[in-house]
C-alpha cells in the first residue's frame, strides 16, 4: 500500500470521526435542548393578561365607549377533578345539565384545548362572581376571570362605533399568530376599523405545574412574565351632541344624515336609520339574531353602504360641467313648460314655477327642463367626435367629485355608488344607438347615477369650499394614533374654482326666498346664518318618492355641510331640507329656535311607507 492511500484512509477516518463528535454535539445541545423546551411546555401554564382597550372620545372629549369590568368563569378541562355538579351550578346559577354539556364538548376537543383554559361562562353578575370565588377550591379546574367590556355613556351611533365580539375560528384564520379562541375584537364601524390601535398588547403569566397538573409556583420567579400593554386612546371627528341629535330627528324614518367639517373634511356625525342602539352593543351576542333579523335591517349602515339615486341635488354637479366646458353662461335662459319635451312627444316632467329662467333661478327653483338643455348642451358638445366621447369626458368630470368610487374614508365598508360610461349605454342600447336624449334622465341625478349620503356630504363640502374637498375621516389625530396624510390634502376636481361660486348664489336663493318667491328650500332658512342649500325628489321604485337635502353655513367660511337622505320621504323640502337645516341650526347656534319644526321632525313616522322585501 502507497504512502499517499494510507494518508487518503488516515483523512477519511479523521473525517468520521468529526462527524459523530458534531452529531453528537448536535443531539445534546439540540435535540435535547427541544426535548427540555417540550418539557418545560409541559410543566408550564400560561395565564393570559388581557390589556384594557383604548377609549373612544368624541370631537370635544366626550367618552363615547369606555370600559368596566366583567366576570366569566373559565375551566381547563385537563385540570378538572371529581366534582359535585349541582353544587357547582347552584353557586353560578345555571342548570347542572349546562355545565354536563360543557364538560362533555370540552372533553372531545381535549386535544386542541391541551393545557389552555376555555370560558364556560361570560358576563356573569358580579355577586355570582364572589359567590364562586369564596368557594372555587372546591372545584379544581375552574377559575374566575375579571376582564374589561364595553361601555357606552352616550347614545351616539351604534352603527358609527361598532361592536366587540369574540373572535371565531375564520377570524383567527385570517389573522394568524394574532388571536385565539376566547380572545375580542372589534367587528363592526369604529372597532374594527381601528382595531390595532385599540386591542392592545396581551400579557401572560407563566406558572409551574407538578405531577398533578396542580399549579405550584411562578415560573422562573416570574421573570419571564409579560404585562399587558393597554390599547390606544381614539379620538374622534364626531360632535356627540350632534349625533344624538341627528339620530333623534331620524327616528322612525329610513335613511341617513351625514354632517363633515368642509375646511378638513372631518366628520361630525354620521347617522343612520334605523339603527342599533348601544345598549344592544353592550351585550351584542344577547340581541345579535334580534337584529339580524330585522326586516329594516338597523345593521346596515345606510350613510356609506346604501346607493341610491341622488336626485335634483345633482344638478349643480351638472351645471359645473356646464361651466366648465363653455356651454353654460350664468346668464343663459332656457324655458320650461311644466317639462322638457324631446322627441315624439317624449317630456320629463317638472312643476310650476316662471319661464325662461337663468341659472341661479334654476337652482332656486330646481328646473328640471333647465338641466335637460344643459346635459344635452355637453354630451353634443362639437369639441367631442361623437356622444360617447361626450360621455366619457362627463364620466370624468363627475368622479372628480368622488362619485362612482370610494372616496376613501377611514370608516370601513364604504361603497363606490355608480356612474355610467359610454360602455353602459353601448351594452344596453348598441354601439352608436344612442344620444343625449336616451339618457336624459342623468341630468336631474336620475337613471344610472347612484350615490351614498356620504358622496352626497361631500359634493356640498366641495362646493361650500369652492371647488376642492377633503377625504372624509373621523378619525383624529392624537397621541400613539396617527392618520394618514392623505386626510389633510386637498382634492381638486376638474371644475376650475372659479365657477363654484356662480352656484353658491343661487343655492343661497332657495334657501332664502321666502314664501311664494319660488324657492325650493326656504324652509331651510335660519334667522342670523346664510344657509346654501338644494333639494332633491328622487323616484324610488319602491314607493313614495325619496326626500333629499343637501345644504351648508355660513355662506362664507362655512363651518358644517349636511345631506339628509329620507326613503321615501316624498319632496325634499318636506322632511331632508327641515332636519338638515335643524342639525345646521343646531351645530352653529346650540340650540334650535324653531321648536315646532323640531317637534313635527321627531314624532314623524315613516316606517308603514317603507317596503322591507
Amino acid at each position: 500500500m502507497s504512502g499517499d492511500t494510507r494518508h487518503i484512509r488516515l483523512f477519511i477516518g479523521l473525517g468520521v470521526v468529526v462527524l459523530v463528535l458534531l452529531g453528537k454535539i448536535f443531539s445534546l445541545q439540540i435535540l435535547e435542548g427541544r426535548y427540555k423546551e417540550d418539557a418545560d411546555r409541559n410543566s408550564t401554564i400560561y395565564e393570559t393578561i388581557y390589556p384594557t382597550r383604548g377609549v373612544i372620545y368624541d370631537r370635544n372629549g366626550q367618552i363615547l365607549v369606555g370600559n368596566k369590568v366583567a366576570y366569566d368563569i373559565l375551566v381547563s378541562p385537563r385540570e378538572v377533578q371529581p366534582f359535585d355538579t349541582v353544587a357547582l351550578a347552584t353557586v353560578l346559577g345555571v342548570e347542572p345539565s349546562f355545565i354536563r354539556a360543557r364538560l362533555q364538548e370540552y372533553g372531545r376537543r381535549r386535544s386542541s384545548i391541551g393545557f389552555q383554559s376555555v370560558t364556560m361562562l361570560r358576563m356573569v353578575p358580579a355577586e355570582t362572581y364572589m359567590r364562586f370565588d369564596e368557594v372555587k377550591y372546591r372545584f379544581p379546574g375552574f377559575k374566575g376571570q375579571v376582564r374589561g367590556i364595553r361601555d357606552y355613556p352616550v347614545n351616539a351611533g351604534g352603527n358609527l362605533l361598532g361592536y366587540v365580539s369574540e373572535v371565531n375560528q375564520d377570524y383567527i384564520d385570517k389573522h394568524p399568530g394574532e388571536y385565539r379562541s376566547g380572545d375580542y375584537a372589534g367587528m363592526t364601524g369604529i372597532e374594527a376599523a381601528r382595531e390595532a390601535d385599540l386591542r392592545g398588547e396581551k400579557g401572560y403569566h407563566i406558572y409551574l405545574r407538578n405531577s398533578r397538573n396542580q399549579i405550584e409556583q411562578p415560573y422562573k420567579d416570574g421573570a419571564e412574565d409579560k404585562e399587558a400593554v393597554p390599547g390606544h386612546d381614539i379620538v374622534t371627528t364626531i360632535d356627540a351632541e350632534l349625533q344624538q341629535y341627528g339620530q333623534e330627528l331620524m327616528q322612525n324614518k329610513v335613511g341617513s344624515i351625514v354632517a363633515i367639517e368642509p375646511s378638513t373634511g372631518e366628520i361630525l356625525a354620521l347617522v343612520s336609520s334605523p339603527g342599533i342602539d348601544v345598549e344592544q352593543l353592550a351585550d351584542i351576542g344577547k340581541h345579535y339574531n334580534e337584529i339580524i333579523q330585522n326586516p329594516y335591517k338597523p345593521m346596515y349602515n345606510r350613510a356609506v353602504q346604501a346607493s341610491y339615486p341622488p336626485g335634483s341635488v345633482f344638478k349643480l354637479v351638472n351645471g359645473l360641467i356646464g361651466l366648465q366646458e363653455g356651454v353654460l353662461k350664468p346668464g343663459y335662459m332656457y324655458p320650461c313648460s311644466q317639462g322638457y319635451h324631446f322627441g315624439a312627444g317624449h317630456k320629463l316632467g317638472c312643476h310650476v314655477h316662471k319661464s325662461p329662467i337663468n341659472m341661479e333661478e334654476s337652482i332656486m327653483m330646481s328646473c328640471n327642463a333647465y338641466y335637460c338643455y344643459v346635459l344635452k348642451n355637453i354630451l353634443d358638445n362639437r369639441k367631442y367626435d361623437n356622444v360617447a366621447e361626450a360621455m366619457d369626458a362627463w364620466h370624468e368630470y363627475v368622479t372628480s367629485f368622488g362619485f362612482g368610487r370610494k372616496l376613501g374614508s377611514d370608516f370601513p365598508n364604504e361603497l363606490a355608488g355608480g356612474i355610467p360610461t359610454s360602455k353602459t349605454y353601448n351594452r344596453s342600447y348598441g354601439k352608436g344607438r344612442w344620444n343625449s336624449t336616451t339618457v336624459i334622465s342623468l341630468s336631474i341625478g336620475q337613471g344610472e347615477i347612484l350615490a351614498t349620503p356620504m358622496h352626497l356630504a361631500n359634493l356640498c363640502a366641495t362646493i361650500a369650499n369652492r371647488g376642492h374637498y377633503f377625504i372624509p375621516h373621523i378619525i383624529k389625530e392624537s397621541e400613539g394614533v396617527e392618520i394618514d396624510p392623505k386626510y389633510k390634502e386637498p382634492q381638486y376636481t376638474l371644475v376650475d374654482t372659479l365657477h363654484f361660486p356662480k352656484l353658491v348664489k343661487g343655492m343661497w336663493r332657495a334657501a332664502n326666498s321666502g314664501p311664494g318667491m319660488g324657492g325650493t328650500a326656504w324652509i331651510a332658512h335660519i334667522d342670523g346664518l346664510d344657509v346654501c342649500g338644494k333639494t332633491g325628489t328622487a323616484q324610488n321604485p319602491h314607493g313614495a318618492d325619496n326626500s333629499v337635502f343637501i345644504c351648508f353655513a355660513p355662506m362664507d367660511n362655512p363651518r358644517i355641510a349636511v345631506a339628509a337622505y329620507v326613503e321615501n320621504g316624498g319632496f325634499g323640502a318636506t322632511y331632508a331640507a327641515p332636519m338638515a337645516s335643524l342639525m345646521v341650526e343646531k351645530y352653529l347656534k346650540g340650540e334650535v329656535a324653531r321648536t315646532d319644526l323640531e317637534t313635527r321632525m321627531k314624532e314623524t313616522n315613516l316606517m308603514s311607507r317603507v317596503k322591507t322585501n
